[in-house]
């Protein structure tokens, strides 16, 4: 139980977000004055000067009682500028005294969004050099020097892989969602249902997906716009039948204009059971430039206690498969920290993965997903420590630099274990276009079929509206028509907008 009290602020959420960095749901009770029982109370005040803020932080526990304070002056006078350095003094107080309590280090510092690396992104493009966004992101966010090499690091491949990476907005990519799986996974949370239960919804779905490629192709090529990149998730799309993707293939070369264009198509048939000679063979026929088959683990038991029914066999066996057919560019997951698995496990997973050697491997740490079977039953899901979930990590990020992949893409989940992050890592030319353009939301990235999000972005603006599809191929499946109509409006809205901004800079 902790107790915490605000004075001259607000900042609950943000405060809450700390506290979750040290410890597993705690039971937290923002008051006024102190009452009853706790572990822990812990005092954060904020006083505003003519230059800035100064947040003076207490924490008292049993026998111990710390104190940091910090101050920071103001970037500029803006409202949300002022309010930013308000939060990051306040945070960065608590975060000092939650490590000195703890022996904690949180090497992410006070970060606690998803993207770390937009923020290097945007210090590039606003010119700033990299040894004072280096200086800067140690200073207003406790970004530690090993975790600040890595952005670096995967900065620097971004801009290789994608040199028009700043200017790239003038083009778009796609996503397209199919809401099938053989089975559920204990930790999912993406739209994902067992299609022997859902075969009376395949069809429509279906149908309404070629209505949305035709309707969103039609303004595309209206508009004239470039694709960069397109992929097919969910999901597993590799659940509905070869000619099923036929069809889809087919529909969409029909509709979106410049296909010869594309940089990069990838389909994620990421469960080996799902995946076929004739599956494989239309890929190929319709130029799929990248693939995942994705073990998570290559320990059978822990397959069967996260709800993959497939073999560690039938992995090794359909990746084989795809690389005989000629589809050689094969991403792999493994997922850190799942159910009774440890630093044995991993190296167990990372031999099996070294006698393969795929284009690419993404390294994810596992997170409780609040709606997830995981969560919701943790009792039953007995998962490592946070000290050697981050051996794991560290041991991953050894073996894939001695075997010449390097990292290119980044991203972090609320609840992921340890604080730490996933990482995907390619050989040199093999990365994924499509996986940078999603998380360094530099487009727009149009969302199409069940559980898709367009994040829509006009050029010229870095400012993104979301539109969420339905995520259940029921609600999908009644209002698609409706939901076409609908993003095409902002579509057209948002884009006006932008060519009116272009013909304003040229006047």
């Amino acid at each position: 139980m902790i107790q915490i009290k605000c004075e001259g602020h607000a900042f609950e959420r943000e405060l809450s977000l700390i506290l979750a960095l040290f410890y597993e749901d705690p039971a937290l009770a923002f008051v006024s004055s102190w009452e009853g029982d706790a572990d822990m109370r812990i005092k954060l005040a904020l006083a505003v000067q003519e230059e800035g803020v100064v947040a003076s932080g207490e924490l008292f526990a049993g026998n111990r009682q710390l104190a940091h304070q910090v101050k920071r002056n103001y970037v500029s006078r803006d409202e949300k500028a002022m309010r930013k350095t308000a939060k990051q003094a306040l945070c960065y107080a608590l975060l000092l005294m939650l490590e000195e309590y703890t022996g904690i280090e949180q090497g992410w510092g006070i970060l606690t969004g998803i993207r770390p690396t937009k923020l290097l992104h945007q210090l590039n493009v606003a010119g700033v050099g990299r040894e004072e966004a280096h200086r800067k992101l140690q200073q207003d966010v406790i970004l530690r020097p090993y975790k600040l090499k890595l952005l670096q690091a995967i900065v620097d491949k971004q801009l290789q892989v994608v040199p028009d990476l700043y200017q790239i907005d003038r083009e778009l990519s796609v996503y397209i969602g199919i809401p099938f799986c053989p089975t559920k996974c204990a930790y999912c949370t993406f739209p994902a249902y067992a299609i022997r239960s859902h075969t009376a919804s395949v069809n429509p779905f279906l149908e309404g997906l070629h209505y949305e490629i035709e309707k969103m192709g039609e303004w595309l090529t209206k508009n004239d716009q470039r694709i960069t990149s397109i992929y097919f998730g969910g999901g597993t799309p590799t659940s509905i039948t070869a000619e099923d993707m036929n069809q889809l293939f087919e529909t969409m070369h029909r509709s979106f204009p410049h296909m010869d264009g594309v940089r990069e198509l990838t389909v994620e048939a990421g469960r080996p059971d799902t995946i076929t000679a004739e599956k494989l063979d239309v890929m190929k026929r319709w130029e799929v430039d990248r693939i995942s088959i994705n073990p998570q683990s290559f320990t059978q038991e822990t397959l069967r206690a996260i709800g993959r029914h497939h073999t560690v066999e039938e992995t090794i066996e359909k990746y084989h498969l795809a690389m005989e057919m000629g589809l050689t560019n094969i991403n792999m997951d493994l997922i850190i920290g799942l159910p009774n698995e440890g630093v044995a496990e991993l190296v167990h997973s990372l031999e099996q993965v070294e006698k393969l050697m795929p284009a690419s491997l993404t390294v994810h740490t596992l997170s409780f997903k609040r709606a997830s079977e995981m969560t919701q039953n943790k009792e039953r899901y007995k998962v490592a420590s946070r000290d050697e979930i981050s051996r794991m990590m560290e041991m991953a990020s050894a073996w894939t630099a001695a075997n010449g992949y390097d990292p290119y893409y980044l991203y972090r989940q609320k609840n992921i274990l340890g604080n730490l992050e996933n990482v995907g890592y390619a050989k040199p030319g093999q990365e994924s276009i499509y996986n940078i353009m999603i998380m360094e939301e530099v487009q727009t990235i149009l969302g199409l079929g069940c559980g898709a999000v367009s994040k829509l972005m006009a050029p010229g603006s870095g400012k993104l509206k979301r539109f969420p599809n339905p995520k259940d191929p029921k609600t999908y499946n009644d209002t698609y028509k409706t939901l076409v109509d609908n993003k095409l409006r902002d579509l057209d809205e948002i884009y006006a907008g932008a060519t009116g901004r272009e013909k304003e800079a040229h006047a």
